[in-house]
């Protein structure tokens, strides 16, 4: 027997990004942040996409003057938060935001202390319901609370994030044409589009263990990344990190004859110790990674038209057509059940999807019939079917991964009417669990969750999709356990070995 074999499959990755550019940031979230943004309403257009403001104005005023107040709400008006969620850095195998993240966006140095940064952060894995972002300054403080006025009271201070430092290899201070709508239109030559070696087998370039680096990186970029980065760091020239993968690295130096003479890579002559290594500038993913939307757009994979506006008219003209994918049968209206010899219609009437040639006293007969242990009737089992599972329920599911509710309410509505009262099964199972989770994420924001979770103590299984919940489990102390439970933990008495008489 003949063995057929698929040529050039599509990339995992590339699929992800397809559903990612698909649902994560719907057409109705671009619309409505645009026309906020264009009135000058920022933080409207930061509530369209989903972004909670940790920060308030007149408290930056007074803490840190009308200097950094003036960069910072100029900033602010030129955020494109749609955008800025479009190239948010995600995760295999869902593409869903990656969890207790703090990324920055902008720098504003300070004359004696470290620079003001704005940050965009994400809740951890546990609170990632409704994908939300919030956006902060950080100070370098260290303790992770949101600038804004004086700080509440202990019991309601706000859950400390997992990682309140900006993350060394996801920041977009150094690529503002991410977010910043005054300068989306760098985005073509800053990912290298018009480069003739996309695409082509990265040479000369291998982590520490001497394999090549994949195709999915863009080394023919790195170099001028790298220089923009060590300029930033205030070393024009030197060694830097590239990491490729949880235990891979590439370490680089850029070098060049003079500043007149494009800078290049090369290896280290000699390998560096751990520990320097660990002290080097990293490049961050943004410069060290082809652009999504490139990689689509060159697969077929994506048509330009379906690509954030702000993207589209960068990267359109170095694309190519569209693949068509598998058509999907949309459910309709009437749909069309073959019933007792009969082909019947299925429809939404008053709100609710009812089988439209059967007679209402008939159609309550059967009911009754069905609640004794009766057959249903065809029209009535399909109808059920599509309460329970209907087939659009992957695009419900993509929708609320994504924490589009809307869009999958509407969803639901389009298939069983508005006044639709959902059975149980596997559609009202990933409505009410969508739900439920959105609670744990607003313990987080509200900061009512009583021990983070990653300290893992008891009763902490209904706060973490990870945690344990018997009473017997006790907790390792780390350097992610809070520092209150450190101190409870170090203060408690040596148990008694014996018995007393």
């Amino acid at each position: 027997m003949a063995h057929h074999f698929v040529a050039n499959p599509i990339p995992t990755r590339l699929l992800m990004w397809q559903r990612v550019r698909e649902y994560a940031v719907p057409p109705s979230m671009i619309e409505t942040s645009a026309a906020r943004r264009a009135v000058g309403d920022w933080a409207g257009a930061c509530a369209a996409a989903r972004i909670d403001v940790d920060l308030d104005l007149r408290a930056v005023r007074d803490r840190h003057g009308t200097d950094v107040l003036h960069r910072l709400r100029a900033d602010l008006r030129r955020l494109a938060p749609d955008l800025l969620r479009w190239h948010m850095p995600r995760i295999a195998p869902d593409g869903r935001l990656r969890p207790g993240l703090t990324l920055a966006l902008a720098r504003y140095p300070r004359s004696g202390a470290p620079p003001l940064q704005l940050v965009v952060r994400t809740p951890p894995a546990w609170a990632d319901a409704g994908q939300r972002m919030s956006l902060a300054l950080w100070d370098g403080s260290g303790n992770g609370c949101p600038e804004g006025p004086a700080p509440p009271p202990p019991r309601s201070r706000p859950h400390p994030h997992p990682h309140p430092h900006p993350d060394r290899r996801f920041r977009l201070d150094l690529h503002r044409h991410l977010w910043d709508a005054a300068r989306s239109g760098e985005l073509a030559w800053r990912c290298g589009a018009g480069d003739a070696s996309f695409g082509a087998p990265p040479r000369g370039v291998a982590d520490e263990s001497g394999r090549p680096v994949a195709a999915e990186w863009a080394v023919e970029r790195w170099a001028a990344e790298a220089e923009s980065l060590l300029r930033t760091e205030g070393c024009p020239r030197g060694a830097f990190t590239v990491r490729l993968g949880a235990r891979s690295r590439a370490v680089l130096e850029l070098v060049a004859p003079d500043d007149s003479h494009a800078p290049t890579l090369r290896p280290l002559p000699e390998p560096l110790p751990p520990q320097e290594v660990a002290a080097l500038a990293v490049l961050p993913e943004a410069a060290a990674r082809v652009l999504p939307d490139l990689e689509l757009l060159r697969a077929g994979l994506v048509a330009a038209g379906r690509l954030h506006p702000l993207v589209a008219p960068a990267l359109a003209a170095y694309g190519r057509e569209a693949v068509a994918g598998p058509s999907v049968p949309e459910p309709g209206d009437p749909h069309r059940v073959e019933c007792r010899g009969e082909v019947h219609r299925i429809a939404l009437r008053d709100g609710v999807l009812t089988a439209v040639d059967h007679d209402p006293d008939q159609l309550r007969r059967e009911e009754l019939l069905i609640a004794l242990g009766g057959p249903p009737l065809p029209c009535l089992r399909a109808i059920d079917a599509v309460h329970r599972s209907p087939q659009a329920l992957p695009a419900v599911r993509e929708r609320l991964g994504h924490g589009d509710v809307a869009g999958a309410l509407a969803v639901v509505e389009g298939l069983l009417g508005p006044a639709a009262v959902l059975r149980d099964g596997p559609l009202r199972t990933e409505l009410e669990t969508a739900a439920s989770r959105r609670v744990d994420h607003g313990l987080f924001r509200a900061g009512l969750v009583a021990v983070h979770p990653a300290a893992g103590p008891a009763g902490s299984g209904s706060a973490s999709d990870g945690g344990r919940a018997d009473s017997g489990h006790r907790p390792r102390l780390g350097r992610r356990t809070p520092p209150d439970l450190h101190r409870k933990r170090g203060s408690l008495a040596r148990p008694r070995t014996g018995i007393g008489r």
